[in-house]
């Protein structure tokens, strides 16, 4: 992956004479005064870590796996937010790790953490390194150093229980790996994401990953069954059974707790057969109302798409579903619908979806938007690379509500933006829905000022605020990293963060795993 962008570097491409001149003239965008940083001239603070520190860790990993060098540590520092790549294009590394750790396997994985607890070394798990909520980078305070516990060495399916429909594998399987691996034995996970040309499994868990197909599929966390995660404190083992009345269930403890609570090293995930056939369709709304109608129709009455996208009237016209041909969109509001299983729209969903968008009020485009949005459906973060080299700042951020409540959350996430802003592109879809309610995503564009980061951190707190104001959640499936922690307190109350924090006390006594992240700061005013 680049190492100051998303991705392939092969993949990376020059904006459109004409889409510039579209950001010039609509928002005012102009190109940067300076240069991006090369990798070479990023400043990276000095190695924390005394020599004999570096080499209790090679003890246990092997000298072969514990790093040092720039460009380990480069690549090892935050993640993929528009802030992140800020940072790392104006040559900033101060949240460099003193070193970077690959463990081989669980008992490596349990006795590290062993020893940066006893040695009180701040210890960052890092999967695809794709958070864009600043889910990887620790707080350094009160520790002798910070290291990157990379889990790409565990990167094995481990077994495949085809009775059961379960498959078992390491953390660092990156996901399409995943679907090869799985594709041998004729089964699929289903779980798509926008990260997923580079996001692991262990990430997807730990974070709670929601899929483009999760109308069909679920979310990451439907799909865990089981789990193995080491901490300071020992091991955890859960998951014996489907479901079951044993108290409650601690694998949801684990599931989105980003690094915080320990190391998941294995994985059980339910899977599915690989369907026959998958297709997609377009359909036009004359509103994104109307579209959110229709859409609430199939998740209440179905029969439900696997795939289901509702792109509000901004979205559409700048035609941002569909990246690789962004600026060609059309009028009203487009949505997605995609099928799996044989050649109908029934297919698995046992229905005709298509009646009941029909019903609503939906205009049928056929397959050409539908394999479109295919094609591009990774596209986006490479989208917001060109745009961040032409001088804009580009971001997403997300949040969910019950269907009563998604128009005041839309409004109120639309009109923080453009009070915070000025005249920001905002755009929204829908794409993650329930009986109960929905998620909304946004992308926003707008002109960077003179201190880009500061500028959409004003933006950032203004959102977060409105967004608990509004009664939504602070994310749906980006989680909460750094940069949602005061507002997930909030959402919390004094009663859960207390919860939160007496876990981590327990299996984290020492306070080494992820600090900074997730956790509510209580003493430190976080609430």
């Amino acid at each position: 992956m680049s190492w100051s962008g998303w991705g392939d570097l092969a993949k990376a491409r020059e904006l459109p004479e004409e889409i510039r001149k579209l950001l010039h003239d609509l928002l005012g965008v102009r190109a940067p005064a300076a240069p991006p940083a090369s990798l070479e001239s990023v400043r990276l603070p000095p190695v924390a870590l005394p020599a004999p520190l570096l080499a209790a860790l090679a003890g246990v990993a092997g000298p072969a796996h514990v790093l040092t060098s720039h460009e380990a540590r480069v690549r090892h520092t935050r993640g993929k937010s528009t802030p992140d790549l800020l940072r790392m294009r104006a040559g900033d590394g101060s949240d460099a790790p003193d070193a970077v750790v690959l463990p081989g396997s669980h008992e490596e994985v349990e006795a590290l953490l062993r020893l940066c607890s006893d040695e009180r070394i701040a210890v960052v798990p890092f999967g695809g390194g794709t958070s864009v909520v600043g889910g990887l980078a620790a707080a350094r305070a009160g520790f002798a150093g910070v290291i990157a516990l990379d889990l790409g060495r565990l990167d094995r399916l481990r077994s495949v229980d085809a009775e059961s429909m379960v498959a078992e594998f390491e953390p660092g399987v990156r996901a399409p790996e995943a679907e090869r691996l799985l594709a041998g034995h004729g089964l699929t996970l289903g779980h798509f994401p926008q990260s997923y040309e580079y996001a692991t499994l262990g990430g997807f868990a730990a974070a709670r990953s929601s899929g483009q197909a999760s109308a069909g599929y679920g979310r990451f966390d439907d799909m865990v069954v089981g789990l193995t995660l080491a901490t300071p404190s020992g091991t955890l083992e859960l998951g014996r059974a489907p479901k079951s009345a044993a108290g409650p269930d601690l694998r949801q403890l684990v599931l989105g707790s980003e690094g915080a609570f320990g190391v998941i090293t294995s994985l059980r995930l339910r899977v599915r057969r690989v369907p026959a056939e998958r297709r997609y369709e377009g359909w036009r709304f004359g509103s994104f109302a109307a579209g959110s109608a229709a859409v609430r129709a199939l998740a209440q009455e179905g029969p439900l798409p696997v795939v289901l996208r509702l792109s509000d009237e901004t979205e559409t016209m700048i035609g941002l579903a569909r990246p690789d041909t962004i600026g060609s969109g059309g009028s009203g509001c487009l949505l997605i619908a995609g099928y799996e299983g044989t050649g109908s729209p029934e297919g698995r969903e046992g229905g005709s979806a298509a009646d009941v968008l029909a019903r609503m009020g939906g205009e049928p485009l056929g397959a050409a938007p539908g394999e479109a949005w295919e094609h591009g459906r990774f596209s986006a973060p490479y989208l917001r690379d060109s745009l961040l080299a032409a001088g804009a700042t580009v971001e997403t951020l997300e949040t969910a509500g019950f269907w009563a409540n998604l128009p005041r959350l839309y409004d109120a996430v639309r009109l923080a933006l453009l009070g915070a802003l000025g005249a920001p592109l905002v755009m929204c879809h829908i794409s993650h829905v329930y009986e109960t309610g929905a998620s909304l995503y946004f992308t926003v564009v707008t002109p960077q000022d003179a201190d880009p980061l500061a500028q959409w951190e004003r933006a950032k707190s203004a959102v977060n605020a409105a967004i608990v104001a509004a009664g939504g959640t602070i994310t749906h499936h980006h989680g909460v990293g750094r940069d949602h922690r005061e507002a997930y307190a909030a959402e919390l109350g004094p009663v859960g963060a207390g919860i939160l924090e007496a876990v981590k006390a327990r299996l984290d006594p020492a306070g080494i795993l992820n600090p900074g992240v997730l956790i509510p700061q209580q003493s430190a005013g976080g609430i």
